[in-house]
């Protein structure tokens, strides 16, 4: 008991805790750097969900092309590519996007998703792919990394 009375004796009473000011001064921190995160955070998800609509036009691209190969022309597909995938995407979830894909569905297609109204990605810009592989965001076109930028 000898050791915790000396210890108590060298503790004064203000070095007992924090200062409201202290205190003060890490809330004053933490909300700056929230004030600094969050909007990093919004970009980050809006650039994610872009991303993956990307890719699921990369997917109809492919699925597209593949049907014509199995069935010898585009007419003979454009129905069914049209009932299984001008939609709402995703599918699942809050759907983001409006894709339509040209009508009818001839050598030259474009593949073209719009955000909807009243979703976060609504300030977003159109993306459209087509038969050569032109990516386009907004009005940026080109084959390489234009959807990115």
């Amino acid at each position: 008991m000898s050791y915790f009375n000396e210890l108590s004796k060298k503790i004064s009473k203000n070095d007992q805790g924090f200062t409201l000011i202290e205190m003060m001064i890490v809330v004053a921190i933490i909300g700056i750097l929230a004030a600094i995160a969050y909007p990093s955070y919004q970009n980050y998800v809006i650039k994610t969900k872009r991303t993956d609509m990307m890719s699921e036009m990369q997917n109809i691209a492919s699925e597209i092309e593949s049907r014509k190969l199995a069935q010898g022309s585009y007419s003979a597909i454009s129905a069914s590519v049209k009932t299984d995938f001008a939609t709402a995407y995703p599918r699942q979830g809050t759907q983001l996007y409006d894709v339509t894909i040209t009508d009818p569905l001839v050598a030259k297609w474009k593949i073209t998703a719009s955000p909807k109204t009243g979703t976060q990605m609504v300030g977003d810009d159109n993306l459209s792919l087509n038969y050569q592989a032109v990516k386009c965001r907004g009005s940026v076109c080109g084959t390489g990394e234009e959807w990115t930028k």
